[in-house]
């Protein structure tokens, strides 16, 4: 079998990262631990093997600086933002998110949100993820597809170059790979290729899992304190999200940047690109929380039924009491058990109505954003002056 065995069904070892041939291999060359310890050995390794060999070879040819060609290596800041900041990112994003996800499926156990009579589904929807994550076959695909199509799509944008780069020169309209743009298309690339798509991969399991968990009968409640129906913990699941959105962000920080220097380009001509990533984001880390939707908004109607008829009753009931004929004159009205209920109904059925149907806040979607566009912020050197830039942030903190 190339898929390796699934792993024990416990919600306390859950996790869509620990697992998978690049995990294994990691692990027996001892850039990386058991539960993804040697983050610092692991992020330079793999950072220097896709970018020092390309500086090396660079330099052998002198196309490392100067005026040798247009684009030399030092200057190319789509390169150093992929390998030496948004590799990182992708490799720290393992690490933060296998720690803030790895106690969520606990929580629908230990909050009572599974029934004993419902666990078995629950674990198998546990058991899905964990063969999803371990698959040989699906990180096998992830290589067909990166030198299938992802290295004929680096080599045609190296092709249309018509000035000579530190990987790629041209001469007669035909474009030739150095041997820096050798390890760069064949290597570099597709290893970054490989963890993107990789955590494309994992996001996918993430939200299968919470779509098949979404599907069993879970004991939510409108009333619940955090005004989202019990799932308020699942709100915190998008902060794990925050380096991944950040690599995103530094990749396109570059891309940018290499057309403003070259390209005569401006920051706002990416307006549409930077709203398209920002978007992508947003719904690639937020979109698996909306699966729930349904269940709290049905949960919600019920309940504002059930809390409409006992609050008629009750009305009825205290107009009754205290309305006719005006307030006894014996009867207290400080510290009236009648009219600290009815406050206290008004109050329940008013948390009721604010529950929300998504368990998303807007600090998260915030967050997300701006752990987006943080890369970017360099980039508006090339609009405003840093004095400007300056003045104004002094302006907005004091």
């Amino acid at each position: 079998m190339l898929d390796a065995p699934p792993a024990k069904a416990d919600p306390k070892d859950f996790s869509i990262i620990l697992g998978g041939p690049l995990y294994q291999l990691l692990r027996r060359a001892h850039i990386s631990g058991d539960a993804l310890e040697l983050l610092r050995r692991r992020v330079i390794t793999i950072s220097m093997f896709t970018w020092l060999p390309l500086l090396l070879l660079c330099a052998i040819a002198g196309t490392a600086f100067g005026d040798a060609v247009a684009i030399p290596f030092i200057e190319d800041v789509q390169v150093h933002a992929r390998f030496l900041l948004a590799m990182p990112l992708l490799i720290l994003a393992e690490l933060v998110v296998h720690l803030r996800l790895r106690p969520v499926a606990a929580e629908f156990v230990t909050r009572g949100l599974v029934a004993d009579s419902l666990q078995a589904r629950f674990n198998e929807c546990l058991r899905s993820a964990m063969r999803l994550r371990n698959s040989v076959i699906a990180e096998l695909l992830i290589l067909v597809v990166i030198y299938g199509i992802g290295v004929t799509v680096v080599w045609r944008e190296a092709a249309v170059l018509d000035v000579s780069t530190w990987y790629a020169t041209a001469s007669n309209g035909e474009s030739r790979l150095t041997l820096a743009g050798i390890w760069y298309v064949y290597v570099s690339v597709p290893v970054f290729q490989f963890l993107l798509l990789r955590w494309y991969y994992r996001v996918f399991i993430w939200m299968r899992f919470l779509w098949q968990v979404s599907r069993i009968p879970l004991a939510i409640s409108a009333m619940h304190g955090d005004r989202m129906a019990g799932l308020g913990f699942l709100a915190g699941t998008v902060f794990a999200f925050v380096p991944l959105a950040m690599a995103h962000g530094a990749l396109l920080a570059g891309t940018i940047a290499n057309q403003i220097l070259y390209a005569g380009a401006k920051l706002v001509d990416s307006k549409f690109e930077i709203a398209s990533v920002v978007a992508m984001l947003l719904l690639l880390v937020l979109g698996p929380l909306v699966v729930f939707a349904p269940q709290v908004a049905a949960a919600k109607r019920h309940a504002l039924r059930i809390y409409g008829r006992l609050s008629q009753r009750y009305v009825r009931e205290f107009e009754a009491t205290w309305l006719p004929g005006g307030v006894p004159s014996d009867a207290p009205l400080l510290g009236a058990a009648d009219i600290q209920s009815l406050a206290d109904l008004s109050n329940s059925i008013e948390t009721l109505r604010s529950t929300k149907t998504l368990p998303i806040t807007r600090d998260a979607v915030l967050g997300l954003a701006i752990a987006t566009l943080v890369p970017l912020a360099p980039l508006l050197l090339t609009v405003f002056p840093a004095e400007e830039i300056a003045t104004r942030l002094l302006k907005l903190l004091l």
